[in-house]
């Protein structure tokens, strides 16, 4: 780095990048508590471990080829061009270990800093997306299945939407005008699509519908937890929308000078404007999730998040009104079309994550086409403006394409090896049922030594 400016700016933004990866940490805290509160007693520990063990599956992989794809994918490829030569993303760089940013390579100065902080970004952005299929799938999936089907969504289909439809010179963001500044798509339809496509093959918790067709409700179990999960999964979020601008940037630079927090296109906005529509969305989605659902706790701290979600895509340009209301409208969708999936179709999504995330998702990509059209999908005057066609057809590629597609394929595959789900009895037991059993062997153990103890103490005594 050759001045103090750049210096200064490559630093910041370094720290900025590493801080907000500290509190999107609190989302996958969030899950974790929520999946388990949702579950009952005798799974709890599945459930648990199921969700923690995505960490270092998705972590490695994603090193390995999840972060080079984002790079090296914009184009399709085959779309608009070719693969994209990524050395800095390539899991032997010297860019990808420690490094001060000296030699001949012209990307170290700047890539030698923030390499890492963008890795972990993206990586937190993945853990999110396989722990929303996590919570639709429990209490019934065997754990290596759901790792595997982890890998998938986390460390390659999630990446290859973002480098389509999330880089700036990503092709959708070129050719349909996609916009979608807080990944309403990018992460939630594409991880609610792919959640809807392992639910169609894995068919629904035992006892979940009656004999006539008519869903039974399973109330979460620890509605305490759930709350605190939803809570800290909100303040993760935060982290996640500021995870997504650039804090500082030369958004003029061909032709002048003028710094600043861009959105993930790299198009100009402020970090003020955001932390009011967002606050303004989740407002929205809490209070029509109350009027909804007539005051269910549950499920108005869910919509509360579907508020966020349906206006996530926009949010860099909507009025705070405006988002209020998308955000309201979101938690209507939402909370009608998961009951109305779960009586026409009988899928059986755990914590409502299909609907939460997936049809959210959907939604504000669409809506965002008609209250944006018109605008700038990005900084490039000569890429496609904001319209309903292209997010539409964004949404498509989203939700289904890259989402319930794949995730149908693999759990079929996982299925056809019996591999996917976990056999009947254990079902009936309880997931934890083994661990307990050995659990209680270990205490009528201690209990027979303490007795024992007792007896020779008595003994000596007389």
């Amino acid at each position: 780095m050759d001045n103090e400016v750049t210096a200064l700016t490559v630093l910041f933004t370094e720290f900025y990048y590493w801080a907000t990866v500290v509190i999107m940490f609190l989302i996958h805290v969030g899950f974790c508590m929520y999946e388990t509160g949702a579950s009952r007693h005798k799974n709890h520990m599945h459930t648990l471990m199921k969700n923690t063990m995505l960490i270092p599956v998705v972590t490695i992989t994603f090193f390995f080829f999840g972060w080079w794809i984002y790079f090296a994918f914009p184009n399709g490829p085959g779309i608009t061009g070719g693969l994209i030569d990524s050395p800095q993303a390539e899991p032997w760089s010297p860019l990808m270990g420690p490094h001060m940013g000296g030699g001949a390579d012209e990307l170290a100065p700047v890539w030698a800093r923030l390499n890492g902080v963008f890795w972990a970004a993206f990586l937190l952005f993945s853990w999110t997306a396989a722990s929303i299929v996590s919570g639709a799938v429990i209490e019934r999936i065997r754990s290596t299945a759901f790792w595997i089907l982890a890998v998938g969504i986390g460390s390659v289909w999630w990446i290859i939407d973002a480098a389509w439809g999330w880089h700036p010179e990503g092709w959708m963001v070129r050719l349909l005008g996609y916009h979608d500044a807080y990944a309403s798509g990018v992460i939630h339809a594409i991880a609610g699509g792919y959640a809807l496509g392992v639910l169609m093959v894995l068919g629904p918790r035992i006892g979940k519908f009656s004999a006539d067709g008519t869903p039974r409700s399973l109330h979460p179990r620890n509605p305490w937890l759930v709350t605190i999960g939803l809570f800290l999964i909100y303040t993760g979020f935060w982290g996640f929308y500021v995870a997504c601008n650039v804090p500082i940037f030369d958004v003029q630079s061909g032709d002048g000078v003028f710094y600043s927090a861009t959105n993930i296109y790299l198009g100009p906005t402020t970090l003020s404007a955001i932390t009011v529509n967002f606050l303004m969305a989740l407002s929205g989605g809490l209070l029509m999730g109350y009027i909804v659902s007539k005051g269910d706790a549950y499920w108005t701290y869910s919509l509360g998040l579907a508020g966020i979600i349906g206006a996530s895509a926009g949010n860099d340009l909507y009025h705070p009104i405006l988002a209020l209301f998308v955000g309201a409208a979101a938690a209507v969708v939402t909370y009608k079309l998961h009951f109305f999936v779960e009586r026409r179709f009988k899928i059986d999504d755990a914590v409502g994550a299909v609907a939460v995330h997936g049809y959210a998702g959907f939604f504000g990509v669409v809506i965002a086409g008609f209250l944006l059209w018109g605008y700038p999908s990005s900084p490039n005057p000569e890429f496609a403006s904001v319209n309903p066609l292209g997010q539409f057809i964004g949404a498509v590629i989203m939700f289904f394409v890259l989402g319930l597609i794949p995730g149908w394929i693999t759990a079929k595959i996982l299925s056809g090896f019996g591999l996917l789900r976990i056999p009947r009895e254990i079902e009936l037991m309880g997931l934890d049922a083994a661990a307990m059993e050995a659990i209680r062997r270990d205490e009528e153990q201690l209990i027979e030594i303490e007795r024992e103890m007792v007896r020779q103490l008595q003994k000596k005594s007389a």
